[in-house]
């Protein structure tokens, strides 16, 4: 086999990865590999921001769209496709360009993944059929008591990591912060470029809030209502994505479109703040670039990733 090469760009919704990653791939003959949880779904190609027909026509682009909208999928999923693809690249002397905005694929490439043992099954079936009647809010109460510390880093809304957590704690004995604790094996070694783009923050908001104009002037209506027509458990991650839910409701007339539009954007904001805390906490010691430096931030990692030995 050979020798794997990667780049890993991390960075904020809207904050212009994927162009950068792509202009690199062309530089270097690389292939993009996506590092985002909502561009692996078929059916959110434009909510998600995946990259265009046109771009992945332009270099090899692979992990995008290849998930069902109501399939399970998870990290440690990922992190095993990741590898797969990394290795495929590497037989054919092709670096790999990994490159999104979800921090747990970044940190299960560069740190490994905790050895959290498979749930116990009645243990699942029992947590998930108390959603309904409890809700956000009492499955966080639950959590609270049996893991404080896990349940102090999420809210409410965060339904299906609560579940997590308290199904983890419940089969093993254990917190799932415990467990998180523990890493495995690494995918891409330390000598691998990586960086985090930190664009200014008044830059990045009015860039969010063209973004979504964009969408739904390119079909995004259309895309939630298709999703919501698909009678998906709504608790499932494709139908918690931005955007979704309200203009869906839009689309059938129950929403003004208007206001579906600047909820989206809002959400779409918080979203984009909370990638940044989780960066800047987690991501201590990666680089950071600007947008506005992309010419000069393809060159200084082409040529890192010439040298890098991973």
């Amino acid at each position: 086999m050979g020798r794997r090469r990667a780049v890993l760009i991390a960075g904020p919704t809207a904050s212009g990865k994927s162009a950068l990653a792509l202009k690199l791939a062309q530089a270097v003959g690389g292939a993009v590999v996506n590092a985002d949880s909502m561009q692996i779904y078929r059916d959110l190609r434009i909510l998600s921001a995946r990259p265009s027909v046109e771009e992945e026509r332009q270099a090899e682009h692979r992990l995008y769209g290849h998930v069902a909208a109501d399939e399970p999928y998870s990290v440690g999923r990922w992190r095993d496709e990741a590898e797969h693809v990394l290795d495929e690249l590497a037989e054919r002397n092709v670096p790999a360009i990994v490159t999104g905005g979800t921090g747990l694929y970044f940190m299960a490439l560069a740190q490994g993944l905790s050895p959290v043992p498979p749930v116990d099954e009645a243990v699942r079936a029992h947590w998930r059929g108390l959603v309904e009647c409890e809700g956000g809010e009492g499955l966080h109460a639950d959590l609270a008591a049996r893991d404080p510390v896990m349940a102090a880093a999420l809210e409410p809304a965060d339904i299906q990591r609560i579940l997590r957590a308290i199904e983890v704690i419940e089969t093993t004995g254990r917190s799932l912060s415990d467990w998180q604790a523990e890493k495995g094996k690494t995918v891409v070694g330390p000598a691998a470029p990586r960086l985090v783009i930190a664009p200014d923050r008044a830059w990045l908001h009015a860039r969010i809030n063209q973004r979504f104009e964009a969408m739904v002037d390119n079909g995004g209506l259309e895309e939630a209502h298709a999703l919501v027509e698909m009678n998906i458990d709504p608790s499932t991650p494709v139908m918690k994505a931005i955007g979704v839910r309200p203009l869906a409701e839009a689309a059938t007339g129950a929403r003004d479109l208007r206001e579906a539009i600047e909820r989206a954007k809002t959400d779409t904001r918080r979203y984009a703040k909370r990638q940044e805390t989780w960066f800047r906490n987690q991501m201590v010691d990666w680089p950071r670039t600007r947008p506005e430096e992309i010419d000069e931030t393809v060159e200084s990692l082409a040529a890192m990733l010439e040298n890098a030995e991973q």
